[in-house]
């Protein structure tokens, strides 16, 4: 499987959820632990890690996989790069059918154009519409079991963000706030606040631009 996105949209989230709906371990491989600076030493590292998949029922997750699917066509790339490619490509196709491959990267683009004949299934994992914010901002209301004070359309129209992740954050942070302010919290004021707060730090959104 092939996720990709940009991030803070629930990639590594899905795979971590695709081991528990399983019931193997995920074994998440992070490519500063795999690339190594000498000749011939990333090719081995991939040989071992995937000698020691094969043992395992398990789903293998790579995280930012663009580092080491690199599209060999790129001029600027290194020999040992493109042999790196080259091997990780040839392991893949050798795991058994007990091995399910999880892969996640922001730039789909940078891949090589044999990584993508190696997935059945690629989903693209988009930013969060401004239907899915009211949507999220609903289920918060509900949550907290009092009003919001402002409509959850206002909400996803106001608020900055890119990702769930960071409306993850942001409904956080006005929780923990509203909380802390109990019994006389006043929810509105403190969603208010941290509206403002937010399009300080990441700007406009697209819908406040000229």
């Amino acid at each position: 499987m092939l996720l990709e996105g940009p991030p803070g949209n629930g990639k590594t989230t899905l795979a971590e959820g695709i081991a528990f709906e399983l019931m193997v371990p995920l074994f998440v491989v992070r490519y500063e632990a795999v690339v190594g600076s000498f000749l011939g030493e990333t090719s081995g590292r991939l040989k071992r890690l995937f000698d020691f998949a094969r043992t395992h029922q398990c789903v293998l997750f790579f995280d930012e996989f663009d580092t080491l699917g690199k599209e060999r066509g790129d001029t600027h790339e290194t020999g040992e790069i493109k042999r790196v490619v080259s091997s990780l490509l040839l392991q893949i196709d050798s795991l058994p059918s007990h091995v399910v491959v999880v892969t996640a990267t922001n730039h789909a683009e940078l891949l090589d154009r044999a990584v993508w004949r190696r997935f059945q299934l690629r989903l693209n994992l988009p930013a969060p519409t401004p239907a899915q914010r009211a949507a999220w901002f609903e289920r918060f209301e509900t949550t907290l079991g009092v009003p919001l004070g402002l409509p959850a359309k206002t909400l996803a129209t106001r608020l900055p963000v890119q990702s769930f992740s960071d409306l993850e954050q942001f409904c956080e942070d006005v929780h923990r706030r509203y909380v802390l302010a109990l019994p006389g919290a006043d929810l509105q004021r403190i969603l208010t606040e941290r509206l403002s707060q937010w399009k300080e730090r990441v700007g406009p959104t697209t819908a406040d631009r000229p």
